[in-house]
């Protein structure tokens, strides 16, 4: 049974804005009421579910616009031509940024043991037997 953009964003944890963003993406294609409400379908809610998990592994939306269509409910992606290449693509970039960002993180440590070695405060000179 078809729905409007406040009951979708309410199933999928969506905001309606970014139910409107997916759709000027081209992610969604909901039909228009005379009224112009938008009406999304059943298939809709799991789509949007798929949009957000593609964005959270780090893709973007002029990429998943291609992944979208090749993919099933259970998220799985079925072989499209370009597809594979696109997300091989993306695995190397995000495989880039992870080295980048585990060796900011080393630095980041290092800065920090370093000062924290410097303003370590002094030991307490032994007392003097006497």
């Amino acid at each position: 049974m078809p729905v409007l953009i406040g009951e979708l964003a309410e199933r999928t944890g969506t905001s309606e804005r970014l139910l409107r963003y997916y759709e000027r993406a081209g992610l969604l294609r909901p039909e228009r009421l005379p009224n112009g409400y938008r009406e999304y379908a059943d298939s809709d809610t799991a789509a949007v579910l798929r949009i957000r998990a593609l964005l959270a592994a780090g893709l973007p939306t002029r990429v998943i616009r291609h992944v979208l269509p090749c993919t099933t409910d259970e998220a799985a992606v079925q072989p499209c031509p370009g597809v594979l290449d696109a997300l091989r693509l993306q695995l190397r970039d995000l495989d880039r940024r992870a080295a980048e960002l585990a060796a900011a993180r080393e630095v980041l440590r290092d800065t920090i043991a370093g000062a924290e070695a410097r303003t370590a405060p002094a030991p307490d000179p032994a007392p003097i037997p006497g």
